[in-house]
């Protein structure tokens, strides 16, 4: 199944929320376009914005009026209508239930870890650093033991999982947060980095 015209992605480039819905319409080869929304204007705020999404956040996407925010939300979306043989997001319960481990990991751990550690370095944020970059360690010697055990989260194939996960793992970096000590990690990024039509987020 194809769409029936582009879908709009409506994000920020150096956003990883906006990235893995981003990577998510590459990898499945969906004809899209890019609405940036101009976070520090406060565009989020506005009351066209909010019409798409009550939250003021990003990603949101429209596909041919059907309005999904949310990057999870929308990782699920486009797994579910346009990945007939369910790859992305396996029909089989143990399977399925082992992707959405990862996606509550995504917006849990590694929100509250990588992801704001990020925000604080990067844009300033007013958390704390020192909480952001502990959980982040603390996630990371998780990931790297499980990564040690199979090629891709939920077993030998990349899936929504890995999805949710790399853009701000990849970014950890830019939140003071070393890769060096976490092999199996980088291992897996470089696979996920291979899949076809894979672009990363801007630096």
């Amino acid at each position: 199944m194809r769409p029936t015209q582009p879908i709009t992605l409506y994000g920020f480039k150096l956003s990883g929320h906006s990235h893995r819905a981003e990577l998510m319409l590459r990898l499945l080869g969906l004809p899209f376009t890019f609405q940036p929304i101009d976070l520090a204007g406060g565009e989020q705020r506005s009351e066209g914005f909010r019409r798409l999404n009550p939250f003021a956040t990003v990603p949101v996407i429209d596909d041919a009026g059907t309005v999904v925010a949310d990057s999870v939300a929308i990782l699920v979306y486009l797994a579910q209508r346009y990945d007939p043989d369910r790859t992305w997001l396996p029909t089989d319960p143990t399977a399925a239930a082992q992707v959405q481990r990862w996606l509550s990991v995504a917006q849990g751990w590694l929100a509250f870890g990588p992801a704001r550690a990020r925000i604080i370095l990067k844009f300033g944020g007013e958390y704390d650093l020192a909480v952001a970059q502990t959980l982040a360690e603390r996630l990371f010697k998780i990931l790297d033991a499980e990564l040690t055990e199979r090629s891709f989260l939920v077993g030998d194939r990349a899936t929504l999982a890995d999805i949710a996960l790399y853009s701000y793992t990849a970014a950890a970096p830019e939140g003071g947060i070393a890769l060096d000590p976490y092999p199996a990690i980088q291992a897996w990024l470089k696979r996920v980095e291979a899949l076809p039509r894979f672009e990363g987020m801007p630096k």
